[in-house]
């Protein structure tokens, strides 16, 4: 989590300077070296010797320190990329002067800070000294209340700089930029300067004029994060700004508005950057480490014990819980946020395409729609709730004495649905149990618990475990740490160890019936209970992948053929039918044309053909001589073929529009890509399917076919089709020949 994150600064501004009142963590590691070359692996083979070689005469005296019993020094100097201005060394050309963290003078001996190692670790931070430092960071009121980032050489520097009024008062203002900006100047990276009215923009949200009870000499503080820029050719455009943005607003912005509004209220910073900066200059005028100082500062200050909590959270990717001022926070940064610094990882398109739909991006939220990897969050999923810290049980939280009585009723609700959430019910059959809405009521408490990582959304897991698993690709943990782990949690005997347990559900994939858990391992009733439990162990491990069950519709080569010859069957009993009545009418009109048209038909074999190719048949069989009756009746009855067919078509244009003799009108199987939106001949294939099917079995599939397209997994089916499991196993058993079914995970 946040890989580039290097450490987090405490800046402050007064009317005697600038100064960094605390860091995290003591040690700040510099950013990694870039390579000007690739480095080779260290395995004996000299691979860059081309461009040894080609540099020989720069690299003469090196090349004899690099070999060294055949291997490949990986850590020489020779790969490092270096800017031209590293050369010296940037501490130098400042002013070593300080100013402790209060603000005030510093008993101590300039002199001896110049020279004194111990001194240098409290000054020196990133090959500057802290108040050249704290100087670049504290930019003018202007500047202030908004977004501030800035990139010096490999480093970057982003927070939400806030400042006192012109009289030195702290006080809330009312915001002028709508609640979605949060604060933030523009959604792009420029440097955009607005006017000294419109630029700040209060973090405490309050319109009423709530001031300090007094003025104090903190004139502005700063909490920055510090980061390595990465590479911006290791990930796609535009993802290192939306990294850094998701960053800021998750963490700097949130921190800070916390601890703006505590200075208003209560001159919260004020106080103590006091108690840490005498703490400072108590340490440095006894000559202790830095190492020590910080330490004993987590002690006294609770903003730098947040600090500490803060870092090592994001750094581990847990939720942060800190406190300040007696008010406690939870932050937590994307779980997969710094997978956008890596393109190339095969991954990415997992991570990027997950909720492609805007809908299902929509009803995660802002906050959840990015970096989250979530499943969509449809009323077939189901729930599962994590182990929470004993500290942070909700349920003692929502039952205790501080829950004011107008809350108490959305308590006792909230208390009500984690009691009733279960993997073995959806969310749609859980806002039914509770009488709850779906939209406006279980999905914001689903999303509040996965968001504070109390939940996470799972496929629905069968009530008697007939459900099909397969295991993770990936684990988090190495497997012997997780089989000692489950052999603790289950010690009975009918349970297998871990690795045989998996071995189990990955070789039941490859059978074709009887692959579900209950029959592959539980294989006894008496187990479903316990074997819940151990459902329930691997899936909040993610150990497990559920396998769905999805169709797809195959029109085979037996029913295409079906379908013309009815379609030509059709034709032939239209035309002799309109043939008997245009004779019948024409012997009433004239007898001498009636019998004329009793002439045997012998060479006409137009009833096989289509109107259209029919139409072309008397012209070839006149230019041929095939066929010379009376001239007459010859053209009389030739005419009327023409006029048979072309009414014909007039009166069945619906059949022409088929497709008939398009290239979709071919002989060999096919699928159908999408039911729902069939074209005319694939309607027909469709219907020609359920001919010789009970009625109800043909109406049901007539109903659901629109959902075997490959993507709709059987839970989606069920719950939009609105069917038992029972009544889709029926379709399947009677239309198997036609339909295609698979497994797959989503």
């Amino acid at each position: 989590m946040a890989e580039t994150l290097l450490a987090i600064l405490l800046v402050t501004s007064s009317a005697k300077g600038p100064n960094v009142v605390y860091r995290w963590p003591p040690s700040v590691v510099n950013t990694r070296p870039r390579l000007s070359r690739p480095r080779p692996p260290v395995d004996g083979l000299e691979l860059d010797n081309p461009w040894r070689a080609s540099h020989y005469s720069d690299n003469s005296n090196l090349l004899a320190e690099t070999h060294v019993e055949g291997a490949v020094d990986v850590n020489i100097d020779d790969y490092a990329w270096r800017r031209p201005t590293e050369s010296r060394d940037r501490s130098m050309s400042f002013s070593r002067s300080t100013i402790p963290a209060s603000g005030r003078d510093s008993p101590c001996n300039d002199d001896r800070r110049e020279f004194d190692p111990i001194a240098n670790e409290y000054q020196c931070l990133f090959d500057y000294t802290a108040q050249f430092l704290a100087g670049m960071l504290c930019p003018q009121r202007h500047l202030c209340h908004q977004k501030f980032e800035l990139v010096i050489d490999n480093l970057v520097f982003a927070g939400h700089p806030v400042c006192a009024e012109p009289d030195g008062v702290w006080r809330f203002k009312p915001d002028r930029y709508n609640p979605g900006s949060r604060g933030r100047g523009s959604r792009h990276r420029e440097s955009n300067l607005p006017d000294k009215d419109n630029s700040e923009v209060s973090l405490g949200g309050d319109t009423c004029s709530t001031a300090t009870p007094k003025s104090s000499w903190l004139h502005m503080f700063h909490l920055v994060l510090v980061f390595d820029l990465p590479d911006p050719s290791s990930s796609a455009s535009g993802n290192i700004a939306r990294y850094f943005d998701t960053i800021y607003e998750q963490i700097a912005f949130t921190v800070t508005a916390v601890l703006f509004q505590e200075q208003v209220l209560s001159n919260f910073v004020e106080l103590e950057c006091d108690a840490i900066g005498s703490l400072e200059t108590e340490y440095m005028v006894k000559g202790e480490r830095f190492s020590d100082f910080v330490s004993h500062a987590q002690r006294v200050s609770s903003i730098a014990t947040a600090m500490k909590n803060l870092y090592d959270a994001i750094k581990s990717s847990n939720m942060a819980h800190i406190t300040l001022n007696d008010l406690p926070l939870e932050l937590q940064l994307p779980p997969y946020l710094d997978h956008l610094l890596h393109s190339e990882e095969e991954f990415e398109l997992e991570f990027m395409g997950r909720l492609e739909n805007q809908t299902d991006s929509q009803l995660w939220g802002r906050e959840l729609s990015f970096g989250w990897r979530l499943p969509a969050l449809v009323p077939w999923k189901s729930l599962l709730l994590l182990d929470a810290d004993q500290e942070l049980d909700p349920y003692v939280n929502l039952r205790g004495s501080h829950v004011h009585a107008e809350e108490r009723s959305l308590a006792e609700g909230l208390i009500k649905f984690l009691e009733t959430v279960s993997v073995t019910l959806s969310l749609a059959d859980m806002a039914s149990l509770l009488d709850w809405d779906l939209h406006s009521q279980v999905y914001p408490t689903v999303r509040w618990l996965v968001h504070h990582r109390r939940a996470k959304i799972v496929d629905t897991v069968h009530n008697g475990l007939k459900t099909i698993f397969s295991i993770a690709p990936k684990f988090d943990k190495p497997l012997a740490a997780l089989a000692a782990e489950f052999k603790r949690d289950f010690p009975q005997p009918p349970i297998s160890p871990l690795p045989t347990l998996m071995a189990t559900i990955s070789n039941s994939n490859s059978k074709q019936a009887d692959n579900h858990f209950f029959a592959t391992v539980v294989q006894s009733k008496d187990l479903i209970s316990l074997y819940h439990e151990v459902v329930l162990w691997m899936l909040k491990r993610d150990l497990l992948i559920t396998l769905h069950l999805h169709v797809r519709v195959v029109t085979t080569a037996e029913l295409k053929v079906c379908v013309r010859q009815a379609h030509e069957r059709k034709l032939e009993r239209r035309a002799s039918h309109y043939l008997r009545g245009r004779r019948r009418s024409s012997r009433r009109g004239d007898h001498g044309v009636g019998d004329a048209l009793e002439h045997p038909r012998i060479n006409m074999p137009w009833l096989s053909l289509s109107p259209k190719v029919a139409r072309q048949y008397p012209r070839r069989s006149m230019d041929s001589g095939q066929s010379k009756p009376s001239d007459i009746s010859g053209s009389i009855l030739l005419e009327d073929a023409e006029d048979v067919f072309d009414e014909i078509s007039e009166e069945d244009s619906g059949e022409e529009n088929v497709g008939w003799g398009s290239s979709e009108d071919t002989l060999e199987p096919s699928i159908i890509s999408d039911p729902g939106t069939a074209s005319p001949l694939e309607r027909k294939w469709l219907a020609a399917m359920s001919e010789g099917k009970d009625e109800y079995i043909a109406r049901r599939f007539a109903l659901i076919n629109q959902y075997f397209d490959g993507k709709r997994t059987d839970d989606e089916i069920l719950y939009t089709a609105e069917i038992s499991r029972k009544q889709l196993r029926e379709v399947l058993h009677h239309y198997e020949e036609y339909l295609q079914t698979f497994l797959h995970p989503a």
